[in-house]
């Protein structure tokens, strides 16, 4: 049995039977005035952190949603989309689909503003999409692609990037490990299926969203997750697994590379009102500017001591110099 078809069975019984210790959810559940999110959906919220951010979601916005689970992030999706067809979940498990439409049937008739018909679920594979191109505002995915080998990860990154809209966003939450695995966790089926195994370090998931295409990254939170020890895996080391969200934006690449922005800010407390570098970026005088690391490393190098450049927080809420 391949890892894929490992990963078919275990979200199989996590539809027929909710498995709340599946999965652990690193942030707390966002509840919004009018949605009541019931209680079978919170049991099958198989994610590791959250997709739903509201300055995502203005304008009514057309949102794909990859691996549906119990349903409880479409509705959340829903209440910012409150449209037809506005939010597509899309799932390659039979049984998550009927499971997540009963759900969403149940969610309903406890909320006077949803409809059913706002969430269109639609089964399909994230190696290949059942959308349009440039067809969706919003594409997310969460505790899914940690599940794939390298190949695999590259191909579904390369989908959402094609159906994203321009200037769209992949919202998408995932566990993370800078500490190097052995051959016996990372070809562990059910840790893969479980989204433990395939934790890349950070580095490397933000250049596998840069070379599909992506001209900005947001690193929008980074939290402890899970720990792989010796007494319970195939490890001579405690292995630690943090959780990240992250959105990648379908902007343009600079000339100058991707713009990353891991949580640095700059600050200018010199004798001038402001500082301007003559490259689009004005800092006023003792006001945060969040920056990206390129512009973080280039503020740097200017040996300025009137400059403050913060160490990365790996917590990103927007604005800021790009």
């Amino acid at each position: 049995m391949s890892y894929l078809e490992t990963t078919k069975e275990v979200y199989k019984k996590a539809a027929e039977v909710p498995d709340v210790g599946l999965c652990c959810t690193t942030t707390p559940v966002w509840q919004f005035p009018g949605l009541n999110i019931p209680r079978v959906m919170l049991n099958m919220n198989y994610g590791c952190g959250s997709t739903v951010h509201p300055r995502d979601l203005v304008n009514s916005p057309k949102i794909l949603y990859v691996g549906v689970g119990g349903g409880m992030e479409l509705l959340q999706f829903s209440y910012f989309s409150r449209q037809p067809n506005g939010v597509i979940g899309v799932d390659v498990v039979d049984e998550m689909l009927s499971a997540c439409g009963e759900n969403l049937t149940t969610a309903e008739n406890q909320n006077d503003w949803f409809q059913k018909d706002f969430v269109q679920l639609v089964k399909g594979d994230a190696l290949q999409l059942p959308l349009n191109d440039e067809s969706v505002d919003v594409a997310a995915q969460n505790c899914l692609f940690n599940i794939f080998k390298q190949e695999e990860l590259l191909k579904a990154l390369k989908e959402m990037y094609r159906v994203l809209k321009p200037h769209g966003r992949l919202v998408m939450s995932d566990p993370i490990c800078e500490q190097p695995m052995n051959d016996i966790l990372r070809n562990d089926e059910r840790l893969r299926a479980l989204c433990l195994s395939g934790s890349l370090p950070l580095k490397h998931y933000v250049d596998m969203l840069t070379s599909v295409g992506f001209g900005t990254i947001e690193i929008r939170a980074r939290r402890p997750y899970r720990i792989l020890d010796p007494h319970h895996y195939s490890t001579t080391e405690t292995i630690y697994i943090e959780s990240v969200e992250v959105c990648a934006l379908k902007d343009p690449i600079p000339e100058d590379g991707p713009c990353v922005f891991t949580g640095k800010t700059a600050i200018y407390f010199g004798t001038d009102d402001y500082f301007d570098d003559q490259k689009g970026h004005v800092l006023m005088k003792n006001h945060p500017l969040s920056v990206c690391d390129k512009t973080a490393n280039a503020l740097t190098a200017l040996n300025r001591k009137d400059l403050f450049i913060s160490p990365s927080t790996y917590h990103y809420d927007g604005g800021g110099c790009c």
